[in-house]
């Protein structure tokens, strides 16, 4: 069965979609089932993986209010397939913004992503949800049917305190909706080490949370900046550039820490 994370962080601005997508193409470079769920209205991680969110047919946000299922709204675009590394893709658009409002009165409204995810699990190996940066019922709707967070963050002092927040949140959610759910690592992102501050945050960070923190490194990298205006993942758009390598060793080290759990 798939093992479903979110990527999440209630700070924005931290890589959440980059790093939703590079490792989405990281782990289907090094040989798993992938499908990517952008559960955020601005569509950035759909765009970013090569499909034009202004096109799309049916959305998450059908899939949420079950007018669609996931094996029908899902797409993959075939420009990552020539990268060798294809993924599914359940987009997003404007529309999902909507999905708010329309939720309210639904019984069960943050239930209906694992409902519908349920029924496609088999086909894969990793599920990744990328969440907007907010506590909203769409973020909520991922962590219900999540087995952990996956974290990304900057090594600055503001991080820190947004990473307490989070923290917070997913205890309240863990008691109160999802007893699985659990922090499965702290990735740390945009990383210059010639900065003393990042070096100074890095080192509280593994000595406070220990193992939960990921030994890979994400370094700041324009090719991965550059990469989403062309429609690709930076493990795609430049495979040898240094971001890119990076993601390929953060996808090996998630299939070893899923195999050692």
């Amino acid at each position: 069965m798939a093992k479903i994370f979110c990527v999440a962080n209630q700070k924005g601005g931290v890589g959440k979609t980059t790093t939703t997508v590079n490792l989405a193409a990281g782990l289907a470079k090094v040989g798993q089932r992938v499908l990517m769920i952008d559960l955020d209205p601005q569509g950035n991680a759909t765009m970013g993986s090569g499909v034009d969110k202004r096109k799309l047919e049916l959305s998450v946000y059908d899939v949420l209010l079950e007018s669609a299922s996931i094996a029908e709204a899902r797409t993959q675009s075939a420009k990552l397939k020539e990268g060798g590394c294809g993924y599914d893709i359940l987009g997003a658009n404007r529309e999902l913004a909507g999905a708010e409002v329309e939720l309210v009165e639904v019984e069960r409204r943050e239930k209906r992503l694992k409902r519908a995810i349920a029924a496609v699990e088999s086909e894969y190996d990793f599920v990744l949800i990328d969440c907007p940066p907010s506590l909203s019922m769409l973020t909520l709707n991922g962590l219900c049917c999540a087995h952990g967070v996956i974290v990304p963050m900057q090594c600055e002092y503001f991080a820190l305190e947004g990473l307490t927040d989070l923290v917070n949140t997913i205890k309240q959610v863990k008691a109160n909706l999802n007893d699985e759910l659990q922090i499965i690592g702290l990735l740390r992102v945009m990383f210059d080490p010639r900065i003393t501050l990042q070096q100074q945050v890095s080192e509280q960070l593994k000595a406070h949370f220990g193992d939960k923190v990921f030994d890979t490194v994400i370094p700041r990298n324009v090719r991965l900046a550059e990469a989403p205006s062309y429609g690709l993942p930076g493990v795609v758009f430049d495979p040898s550039s240094k971001g890119a390598q990076a993601f390929i060793a953060f996808a090996q080290e998630m299939v070893a820490r899923i195999k050692a759990l």
